[in-house]
């Protein structure tokens, strides 16, 4: 094993080995213990990724077999790395924002008595997701995609003795399994077609895929594939219908909020899919199913983070829109964009989440915006960062997410591809909107009146939804929320503030310096793959003239004024005629309403999959069990050799003059057969 080779084991393994020693010992080594062996792992991680990535950059990549389980049927099972381009920038985000989050957590849950149990719930997270990005195999990426839905499920419900927190991780679990069990499926047709669930073995085989058709139904192997890879997609990356478990997971500390929803879980299946690009460029028909999926997510999700009045959820929604551009990209066959994405979000993302647990722990574990108001004065640079990120996520020229963004809806404009025009539409008014809900949550956080300290009765949410999310007092017996009458804010400890400056600057920086390589240079080449029938982002790389022109270009573009729009009616709205959403709540109280139900998705769900699965089962116990099984099968069986058992006694009396009759009654019959059987 080469010291490359050494390096690419040492990336998952020491936040594990942070796992287990926080996990296992942690009575042993204390808090102090914990925090420091699971910050050192994820640490080491991230300098090595750092060290890898540097060699990727020198042109070396790797692709090879750690560890072979078993071979069954002529397919290997084994444990392998594929260290490239896509990978690195993958483990780098991965590996920063864990580190961030890990020296968060010191001092977001220093009151909690789980302090050991979620430092180690935190590593076994980041070991998971880099094994999920770094594996060369199928088998692999599905053990990280399990493993990753395993963690985030304790983590979510990391206060289980909250029925909340119970409900919240088990809806998370089950909704990734709907989604997991297409993802199976695409995995399982891979291995039945090709023979193989090596990456590089099946992509070689793409286009005999292509070219076939499934047994028995003549669909196109390859459209059946994609389609059901992306279902997986669907559940890990919170689209639509599979998106509802994402806004529940609030419910965890507001750490695993940032981990789970910026950098890693969510994110799984936007890479998954830019992985699978030598496939998906095979169908138009799963790149359109994709693009609609996406562009559905993007603008309606948007829409829920309007009405939100937890700080927590509005970034929340912020995320499943964010997650559908993403995945819009996809569609169009802008995989680099759609990466590209990933990452600058990724940092702002965590931002916005770290950001908001600092306003909540200033605001003594109050959630309510309606609550908040005129912080930047107490809290500075817990205002400046949070500023400084919603500036990135609305795509605001020079900002990270601008770059990305903006590329986005440059690719879907270009696209042919059925669905585009839909798209487009999704993703230009989702401008406004992400704008618009995003200053609201500013203005109402930061700017203002004053209204913490004081009584709060009229809030339905005060002690419902908007503190259904996480308090460390809660394990103590303290249910007090808010700041008490004349008690002000305060700015968080270092240990909170510092992981926000140290992500603040690349949600500012990024995007400019890594655009160029990444969008239209050698970054991606011969990892992602476009077809030429695909335009993706052909026309943009055209009028490209660099970072600082393509900002100043942004300018004169409508992206920019409907984000410019977007805030200024926000600051309307909220800071100078607060009556205005108040009369239009009132006026259209169905659309509302229907907002503030989610669309009703939870109540259909519940109705109709919940339901039906209760009645399904209910049917199955009732006519399977009770009446197939213990009725007929076992009851029926012992009627049967009872009502037999009764006949054999009327020839069984044990009288010897019965059977002498039962004799010649029987010679008789056969003598009878013998002479008339002519």
């Amino acid at each position: 094993m080469t010291d490359m080779q050494t390096l690419y084991l040492l990336v998952p393994l020491a936040p594990l080995a942070g796992a287990i020693l926080a996990g296992l010992f942690g009575k042993q080594i204390g808090r102090a213990g914990s925090h420091i062996v699971t910050i050192l792992g994820v640490a080491v991680a991230f300098v090595a990724s750092v060290v890898i990535y540097q060699d990727v950059a020198a042109g070396n990549t790797f692709n090879g077999t750690v560890y072979t389980w078993m071979v069954s049927g002529g397919i290997s099972f084994e444990v392998g790395f594929l260290i490239d381009s896509l990978t690195v920038m993958m483990m780098l985000v991965v590996t920063f924002v864990s580190l961030m989050v890990h020296i968060y957590t010191i001092g977001y849950m220093s009151e909690d008595p789980g302090y050991q149990r979620f430092f180690s719930y935190i590593s076994l997270f980041t070991f998971s997701m880099l094994m999920l990005v770094m594996s060369n195999n199928f088998l692999q990426l599905f053990f990280g995609w399990e493993a990753v839905g395993l963690v985030s499920y304790l983590l979510i419900g990391f206060w289980y003795e909250r029925p909340t927190a119970i409900y919240a991780n088990m809806k998370a679990f089950l909704v990734n399994r709907v989604g997991d069990f297409g993802f199976l499926l695409g995995i399982g047709l891979i291995a039945a077609y090709t023979g193989s669930l090596n990456y590089a073995e099946v992509f070689a085989q793409a286009d005999q895929l292509a070219a076939t058709e499934m047994a028995g139904t003549g669909w196109p192997l390859i459209t059946a594939i994609c389609i059901c890879l992306f279902i997986g997609a669907m559940g890990k990356s919170a689209q639509v219908p599979l998106h509802v478990w994402l806004p529940d997971s609030m419910e965890g500390p507001t750490p695993i909020s940032a981990l789970i929803h910026a950098a890693t879980m969510v994110t799984a299946g936007i890479f998954m899919v830019a992985r699978m690009s030598p496939l998906f460029e095979l169908s138009d028909g799963a790149l359109s199913f994709v693009l609609v999926i996406g562009a559905t997510t993007a603008l309606f999700m948007g829409f829920l983070g309007i009405v939100q009045n937890d700080i927590k959820r509005v970034v929340a929604y912020s995320t499943l829109s964010q997650l559908g551009y993403m995945t819009v990209a996809l569609g169009v066959s802008a995989y680099s964009a759609a990466v590209f994405h990933l990452m600058t979000h990724a940092f702002f993302k965590a931002l916005l989440f770290l950001g908001a647990g600092s306003v909540i722990i200033g605001m003594h574990h109050d959630q309510d915006m309606r609550n908040m108001g005129g912080l930047r004065k107490y809290m500075p640079i817990t205002w400046i960062t949070s500023l400084l990120g919603s500036l990135a996520l609305i795509g605001f020229p020079l900002f990270s997410g601008f770059y990305s963004k903006d590329s986005i809806i440059e690719a879907v404009h270009a696209s042919t591809i059925p669905g585009a025009g839909y798209a487009l539409f999704c993703v230009l008014l989702g401008v406004f909107v992400t704008a618009f809900y995003s200053f609201r949550m500013y203005f109402l956080v930061f700017h203002g009146e004053e209204r913490f300290g004081k009584a709060h009765h009229a809030h339905d949410a005060h002690h419902g939804d908007a503190h259904g999310d996480d308090h460390a007092h809660d394990d103590h017996g303290d249910h007090h929320h808010g700041l008490a009458p004349g008690q002000k804010p305060h700015e968080s400890p270092w240990v909170v503030t510092l992981p926000l400056v140290l992500l603040a600057i690349p949600s500012v920086l990024i995007g400019f310096f890594t655009i160029e390589p990444m969008l239209f240079g050698e970054w991606f080449k011969g990892v992602i793959f476009v077809g030429d029938n695909h335009v993706g982002l052909k026309e943009l790389e055209a009028s490209f003239h660099g970072p600082v022109a393509m900002a100043i270009h942004g300018l004169q573009t409508a992206p920019f004024w409907l984000a410019i729009g977007g805030v200024a009616l926000s600051w309307f709205f909220y800071m100078k005629r607060p009556d205005i959403p108040a009369a239009i709540q009132r006026t259209f109280k169905p659309i509302h309403s229907l907002l503030e139900n989610k669309y009703f998705f939870d109540r259909f769900n519940e109705i109709f999959f919940a339901g039906g699965a209760r009645a399904l089962g209910k049917g199955l116990w009732k006519a399977g069990d009770q009446g197939l099984i213990d009725g007929v099968a076992v009851n029926g069986s012992a009627r049967l050799v009872g009502w037999i058992a009764q006949m054999s006694r009327l020839f069984q009396t044990g009288h010897l003059y019965q059977y002498a009759f039962m004799m010649i009654i029987g010679v008789f019959v056969l003598l009878t057969y013998w002479f008339n059987r002519g």
